[in-house]
């Protein structure tokens, strides 16, 4: 996982606060998707803990970053470590992993759908809420056409990749794969998929950043659930 989050941390956290992309629109898909799902939980790359009050008491926290984790133990337990490495963890000792905004900043998503298999018992649940192929990839951007269309130029889709993304005075390398790449290593490590939804921007998304307008129709997040086979 990066290595530049403890710089950043501050931006995250007042980026969160302020914008519902990066907020309340990840918890809401991320809420959907935990519907039927319980017990033991593993919530991978938590940051400062924003979902960890939707995961119940039995939750602890993964990150690597030191001023997130800080501000997450006020919540749950939390342990340090660079994710996709989950070797300090029993093997099925978890009923559910999950993982918003995590998946496009792992360099080695393989790695990461088997070591979470290892740790997440037979039929438990992985739940992922990321941003969508779609709009991660090189190049990838909206187009206006004469008549006022919005319309979606789709970069570099079909090559996976990374680029180094802007964020604040920073930098964090995002990583890109188009959805299939992500559905089959979820599938080779032994994921059964269980529900995916593709989402565009929301009402809340859309009021306070109205230049999104017109984008309704392009998925922006995608929440996916798998089971453990």
């Amino acid at each position: 996982m990066g290595d530049d989050w403890d710089d950043i941390a501050d931006w995250w956290i007042d980026a969160v606060r302020h914008d519902p992309t990066q907020s309340d629109d990840l918890l809401a898909l991320l809420s959907e998707h935990l519907e039927g799902t319980a017990g033991r939980t593993i919530d991978l790359g938590c940051g400062e803990g924003q979902a960890l009050p939707l995961l119940g008491e039995d939750a602890i926290g993964v990150d690597l970053s030191e001023p997130l984790l800080r501000r997450a133990a006020t919540l749950r337990p939390v342990v340090k470590a660079r994710l996709p490495d989950l070797s300090w963890a029993r093997p099925d000792s978890f009923d559910r992993a999950v993982a918003v905004g995590v998946l496009d900043v792992i360099e080695d998503h393989g790695a990461f759908f088997e070591n979470v298999a290892r740790v997440v018992r037979r039929g438990g649940r992985l739940i992922a809420v990321t941003n969508h192929p779609v709009v991660s990839a090189p190049g990838s951007e909206p187009l206006v056409d004469p008549l006022g269309e919005v319309l979606w130029r789709w970069g570099r889709y079909l090559e996976a990749g990374s680029w180094r993304q802007p964020v604040g005075r920073r930098s964090v390398r995002l990583q890109h794969r188009p959805l299939g790449a992500l559905l089959t290593a979820a599938a080779d490590a032994g994921w059964r998929l269980e529900q995916m939804t593709e989402r565009g921007p929301t009402a809340d998304a859309l009021a306070a950043f109205p230049g999104y307008r017109g984008q309704e129709h392009v998925p922006t997040l995608l929440g996916v659930r798998w089971r453990r086979g």
